[in-house]
């Protein structure tokens, strides 16, 4: 029973454990998404500053080449965690599933354990009674 309630524990732990690095990633992703919103902002702004919006012309904005770089970068690395999101996400539906198989089969023996033990604490008080009956 002691092995069993330490596997169920660890399950739980590892659950918790993919649990987290989802929401982690999640957040990350979100992080990078409004980064890359606050940098278009910051690259309109030099263009209307400037007057110019062409990236290809010779007096655009140096700080707003830089920041439509930076910004490309961001969505680049928001778009790759998704690919992430999607395996932590994957690994966690594992990671659950798994946790309750154990728990099913741990409740199915409790409830034969439990159903063993009333049907003995049973034949003991029909022992008993006709123990008295007899007498």
């Amino acid at each position: 029973m002691k092995s069993r309630d330490t596997l169920i524990r660890l399950r739980r732990f590892q659950v918790d454990e993919k649990r987290r690095r989802v929401t982690q990633i999640e957040m990350m992703k979100a992080d990078f998404t409004r980064m890359a919103m606050e940098l278009d902002r910051e690259v309109a702004h030099e263009e209307s500053r400037a007057g110019i919006s062409d990236p290809a012309h010779f007096a655009y904005p140096t700080y707003a080449r830089a920041a439509a770089t930076r910004r490309d970068n961001m969505r680049q690395s928001a778009a790759a965690l998704e690919g992430q999101l999607a395996e932590a996400k994957a690994e966690l539906g594992e990671a659950f599933e798994d946790l309750k198989k154990i728990e099913i089969l741990d409740d199915r023996e409790r409830t034969a354990e439990r159903a063993a033990e009333a049907a003995r604490d049973q034949a003991a008080m029909d022992g008993i009674g006709l123990s008295r009956i007899r007498a």
